[in-house]
């Protein structure tokens, strides 16, 4: 996909959306029911641009990875719109802006906001991503939660080659107003850049991460004081340690570095 900046169709659709940048990147300055309502609104039919729209989350680790990863960097530059999943972004913005992000926009409360809208709506999802195990409870418990939610289907993400592109066919042959995408970084946003072209009929694509691991219930969100300290990855990183010690120890301070460096106040 072209970079947001030069694809009319995606600025079209979001230059309503107030944006400001931090650490480098353009996020929408909306709060969680604002978004919410932004992507219910963008799935009705007069609204579609004949693509998808690409919505992608960043935090801080995204920062510092797209300052060091040019591709990286074009694949999120190519989002209509990037929502902040991290509370260091909102509280950088809040002492360098006028207009700061109002607050953080995690996919992970995101997605329950816009299943209960979606409900009252009639709109549908599709989950695409995770391991089997993980995909099949997770779709059981959204299920569960949100039982007037049409989930017109899902898969995990484990597919290569044509059984990848098979499915991909499938999916757009059903239609669903939402196409939650969790592969991971940057795997997510390749995806939707690779795919789009086969995705005419689905209205919005929400890259996700580790969503389904929260939604199955096999991982624990850390608890809320942490979360409003922006201390998240501290408690994932105690959670994983061989998996995160690393990535966070090299990325964290980038991304302080970024943080107050890379800002900009109010922009489209």
């Amino acid at each position: 996909m072209l970079e947001r900046r030069v694809n009319l169709d995606g600025r079209a659709a979001t230059a309503e959306v107030p944006r400001i940048t931090v650490g480098g990147l353009r996020m929408a300055a909306l709060d969680l029911e604002a978004t919410a309502d932004f992507m219910i609104e963008a799935t009705d039919q007069s609204h579609r641009i004949g693509r998808p729209l690409y919505l992608t989350s960043a935090n801080g680790e995204v920062l510092a990875r797209c300052s060091t990863e040019p591709q990286t960097e074009r694949l999120f530059r190519a989002a209509d719109l990037i929502n902040a999943d991290g509370q260091p972004l909102v509280a950088a913005s809040k002492l360098q802006s006028w207009f700061p992000l109002p607050e953080r926009v995690a996919t992970t409360d995101l997605f329950h906001v816009v299943a209960h809208k979606a409900e009252a709506a009639g709109r549908t999802f599709y989950m695409f991503g995770a391991s089997e195990a993980e995909n099949e409870a997770a779709v059981k418990r959204v299920q569960n939660l949100y039982p007037k939610l049409r989930i017109v289907g899902h898969s995990h993400g484990y597919l290569r080659g044509e059984a990848l592109r098979a499915k991909v066919e499938e999916i757009n042959a059903l239609a669903p107003d939402f196409l939650w995408v969790a592969l991971g970084v940057p795997n997510e946003q390749a995806f939707v850049e690779e795919y789009t072209p086969l995705l005419t009929n689905v209205g919005v694509i929400k890259t996700s991460g580790g969503l389904f691991n929260f939604l199955s219930g096999s991982r624990a969100r850390a608890p809320q004081w942490m979360q409003r300290l922006g201390l998240e990855w501290a408690w994932r990183t105690w959670l994983e340690p061989r998996r995160l010690f690393w990535r966070y120890l090299t990325t964290n301070p980038r991304a302080i570095y970024l943080l107050f460096s890379r800002n900009r106040a109010l922009n489209r």
